[in-house]
């Protein structure tokens, strides 16, 4: 057994930390695949239930009706269009285009192609006419002939009836759209005697008609050049036609990624419930892992993917109307990226508290340009002035956008001429996107060898031990990818972990942790009603998101060159596309677009052995998983709370809950009687029972934050804010609103040889000392129709408040503080609250003495 470890943290901290080795899980195969050749019969077993599935043949038995696409059967009906030839000649297209040796060539192997040839061949206007007059160089030419020849030649028009389901168009429709803009910019352009115009206003007239096509032009360039590694424009659309047709479902039915459809040649394969360490049940060994991460803390990077659009949470600007993506949420008084800054600096001051040492910890944040993502973030920065962290510790780079298609035939949807409409193309480009951009040189630059990645919408994935002993276990056991996980919900937006286990054509056996996508549950027979016996979603926990990573791993994946660098390539048509088009009518159809998760990079670090292991295969691989109760890994606020769903799951509403859930835990272990939480369902009109809101730099380990806190209770209704690091607790009763908040709350700033302020650690901390008092007061108003109690804008009858400025410290002892009072001490000073002459402990005898703190 490992040595125990014992930390004393100054001044309010205590021993916290020991280890403890884990103790094993049963491993449980639950599906298996096998196959004798590669044209034989596949067996896709299961307990109770046994699935054929036929190398020619499009169903599966048992009334299971297989689909490429993601889509529930009921709400994607089978295409009309047959779509086997145009994959062939796609395919033909890109083969002829791979072997061309510079870029005149591949013009001249489009220049063959059917549909570019009719489109462009036209006598009357040449498209070096076009070109002329549009200014376009070759590379632009280029772009433009690859839309076409993937067939998508509406994009340049407006009319969607132009074109039948054999994808043949009428021509001359979309000729004259390119007559007119061509005649209209040659006079434009023309000589201004005798006309109306005036030259400047023919100028930003042309401007007017060429901006909604150099755009197209721009997001073309982008996917032509980051989807390079799976054949770029005409690449995207043969696999976005390959996970649509019918016909080729056969060869996904039993994959949860593209890259395992690559892979899967293999004579066996089955998946297991994943063993790992369970958090909440070997406390000491978790504590022994936290130990390991703050240690390493000097060696980590946090990687951030903000570049979802967050449609379902409905997020407006309220002064201007605009949309806003999830990242711009205003949760609990902040938004939802101010709130992972703040979980980071709650794990560096720790590190100071322990080492006497300062961290600031590189960020690397993914945007998109969806919903004005990038420059939000980048204005949410600066106005904050990067958090205290000086602007060279963030790299921000941005993620292209993809077009979106139509479920029935794959044709990209637009909101008018040349505007496709378009999304971020998910999280799992970071890999590539990161090496392109040089983020993994960056965090190198700054000595880093792993990062923790989390997802901005998980408002709870940094409590207690979760993040650090994750880190901890990725650096100390030098694993390439690690998963932190939890049960899973029935009916929750999230994927399920699992062990492959497979043996190669080759004869080797391969093993790792993966993750199956929720949307890929139809493939395998998984519903998302309530869990029956034996159901994948009883056995499997969930897929959080939250990940370790090596960076020179995933940098190599990120680098390869090939399709493994866009891991877990899904066409996820479950959700509607939503937009409005250029005459402003708002449509919503079956649609999708290619995307890619991140987690699924873990397909590439299969370790392969030369025979099979019947048990403990876990420990020795380079992935792993930690595991922790639910509401300590994953509570979201991803979508709106709407009175029709009856539920507040996912919905900011249900996260604060949690959030509360968890305050409550670590507080009634601390003798402190909290008031019992019940189900989601008991609040869902109502508002939470009570409010207790904590920073994490009281902690962010329990063990730490149990130092600050002893005996009391918080009566129902109570509002309990404390935004202060140096804190003590002693028999505080608490019935009504106690808020107390410092300006200094982990150390202060300092002005850097850039200009730029830098926050110090343990500099000019305010304080805040509680012993023997109670707080009585009215509290929060929770009557009131106008409170949103995750946004904590609510309306208050009484508070205590106490403000601290600078350093400023307050001390409480022996009191009765009944009713509204606001209690702020000025930098430099120290705050006494103590019963008067009497001596008695009430709330009419207070004696209050402010006095400048020495030093």
């Amino acid at each position: 057994m490992a040595r125990a470890t014992s930390i004393l943290l100054h001044p309010y901290q205590q021993p916290f930390l020991s280890s403890q080795p884990t103790t094993s899980q049963s491993l449980l195969p639950l599906i298996s695949f096998s196959t004798l050749t590669t044209n034989k019969r596949l067996h896709f077993r299961r307990p109770f239930n046994t699935f054929y599935l036929s190398s020619n043949s499009s169903s599966i038995c048992c009334c299971q009706i297989t689909r490429v696409s993601t889509a529930p059967v009921e709400s994607a009906p089978l295409p009309d269009c047959d779509f086997q030839d145009e994959i062939a000649r796609l395919q033909s297209l890109l083969s002829r285009l791979s072997s061309s040796k510079n870029l005149k060539d591949k013009i001249r192997v489009l220049d063959c192609d059917s549909r570019v040839r009719q489109l462009f061949s036209a006598r009357k206007i040449g498209f070096s006419r076009v070109v002329t007059s549009l200014n376009l160089d070759i590379y632009d030419l280029f772009l433009l002939k690859c839309l076409v020849a993937a067939g998508q030649e509406h994009v340049l028009y407006s009319e969607f009836d132009s074109f039948d389901t054999k994808y043949e168009f009428h021509r001359s429709s979309l000729k004259s759209a390119l007559y007119m803009l061509v005649e209209m910019i040659e006079n434009l352009d023309a000589n201004n005697v005798g006309k109306v115009i005036k030259k400047k206003d023919a100028k930003d007239g042309k401007n007017r008609v060429l901006a909604p096509l150099k755009k197209l032009l721009r997001t073309l360039r982008e996917i032509e050049q980051f989807y390079d590694c799976i054949g770029g424009i005409i690449g995207y659309q043969v696999m976005v036609l390959e996970l649509i047709s019918p016909s080729t479902s056969e060869r996904h039915t039993l994959n949860w990624s593209h890259h395992l459809d690559e892979t899967m040649k293999c004579q066996f394969l089955e998946i297991h419930v994943p063993k790992g360490l369970d958090l909440a049940q070997n406390t000491e060994y978790a504590s022994q892992a936290a130990l390991w991460g703050i240690e390493g803390l000097p060696e980590m990077g946090e990687i951030y993917p903000l570049g979802g659009s967050g449609d379902r949470l409905g997020l407006v600007d309220p002064h201007t109307g605009e949309c806003l993506p999830a990242a711009m949420l205003p949760y609990c008084g902040r938004t939802l990226l101010e709130g992972l800054i703040r979980d980071l600096q709650a794990r560096e001051f720790l590190y100071f508290k322990i080492y006497g040492k300062q961290c600031i910890t590189p960020v690397a944040i993914m945007t998109s340009s969806a919903k004005n993502n990038h420059e939000l973030v980048t204005s949410l920065c600066e106005r904050l002035k990067w958090f205290g962290r000086g602007q060279s510790s963030f790299q921000l780079f941005e993620q292209p956008l993809v077009p979106t298609v139509g479920a029935e035939d794959g044709q990209w949807l637009i909101t008018g001429p040349y505007t496709p409409v378009c999304k971020p193309g998910g999280h799992g480009v970071i890999w590539k996107l990161a090496h392109s951009k040089g983020v993994f040189k960056w965090f190198y630059g700054h000595g880093r060898k792993g990062a923790t990645v989390r997802q901005v919408s998980n408002v709870v994935a940094a409590t207690d031990v979760t993040l650090l002993a994750l880190a901890g276990l990725g650096l100390r056991h030098r694993k390439k990818l690690g998963f932190a996980s939890c049960t899973r919900k029935s009916g929750a937006t999230e994927g399920i972990n699992v062990l492959i286990e497979k043996k190669n054509l080759d004869g080797k056996w391969a093993y790792g942790l993966s993750c199956i996508e929720y949307t890929e549950f139809d493939k395998f027979g998984i519903t998302d009603g309530p869990f029956y016996p034996h159901s994948l979603q009883e056995e499997f926990p969930a897929n959080t998101n939250i990940l370790y990573v090596d960076l020179a791993s995933a940098e190599k994946v990120g680098s390869s060159g090939n399709a493994d660098s866009l891991p877990g390539i899904v066409l996820n048509l479950k959700k509607p596309i939503t937009y409005v088009d250029h005459l402003g009518i708002q449509h919503s159809v079956s649609g999708g677009r290619l995307e890619c998760t991140m987690q699924n990079i873990a397909d590439n670090f299969l370790n392969t052995y030369s025979s099979r292991c019947y048990k403990d295969v876990e420990d020795a691989l380079d992935t792993f998983i930690v595991y922790n109760e639910r509401k300590r890994v994953t509570s979201s606020a991803k979508k709106k709370k709407r009175n029709t769903d009856k539920s507040l799951r996912q919905t900011p509403d249900g996260s604060l809950l949690d959030i509360i859930r968890n305050a409550a835990d670590l507080l009634s272990h601390c003798d402190i009687e909290v008031p019992e939480i019940k189900d989601n369902d008991k609040y869902f009109h109502s508002g939470p029972p009570f409010l207790i809101l904590l920073h994490p730099a009281l902690g962010p380990l329990w063990e730490v934050t149990r130092q600050k806190f002893y005996r009391g209770s918080i009566s129902d209704g109570s509002e309990l804010q404390v935004e202060v690091a140096e804190f003590l607790w002693r028999d505080v009763q608490l019935d009504g609103s106690l808020i107390v908040v410092a300006e200094n709350i982990m150390g202060s700033t300092r002005i850097d040889e850039a200009g730029e302020p830098i926050l110090i650690y343990g500099h000019r901390c305010g304080r805040c000392k509680l012993q023997n008092v109670k707080v009585l007061n009215r509290g929060i108003d929770w009557s009131s129709s106008e409170n949103i109690y995750w946004k904590l804008d609510v309306q208050r009858f009484e508070a205590l408040k106490v403000i601290l400025h600078g350093n400023a410290e307050f001390e409480a002892k022996d009191v009765v503080l009944q009713g509204n009072h606001v209690f702020e001490v000025p930098n430099g000073y120290k705050m006494q609250i103590t019963a008067g002459n009497s001596g008695r402990l009430n709330s009419n005898n207070l004696c209050c003495i402010l006095f400048p703190l020495s030093g």
